[in-house]
């Protein structure tokens, strides 16, 4: 498990406290905490994570194909 470190200061949203929660809610976001709880919540067999794991890896690669026929698509598309 690795640490997560996230923290606001005031001084980056010049004291706004809105502002601060939606930065620390950014944050944790990216850092995928959340997910992470939610994953250790249950045990999961370790034939369960990697089938999740291949599953994912293929939705990726799927939807990176789909974002390159679209780009090469855009690219051959005649002006008129």
């Amino acid at each position: 498990m690795k640490k997560n470190n996230v923290s606001v200061e005031a001084k980056e949203c010049r004291g706004n406290h809105e502002r601060m929660i939606r930065r620390f809610l950014k944050k944790v976001k990216k850092e995928k905490i959340v997910e992470e709880v939610r994953d250790r919540r249950h045990y999961k067999k370790p034939s369960v994570k990697k089938k999740e794991k291949r599953i994912k890896a293929e939705r990726f690669r799927k939807s990176e194909e789909r974002k390159r026929l679209r780009a090469k698509e855009r690219r051959n598309r005649t002006k008129r």
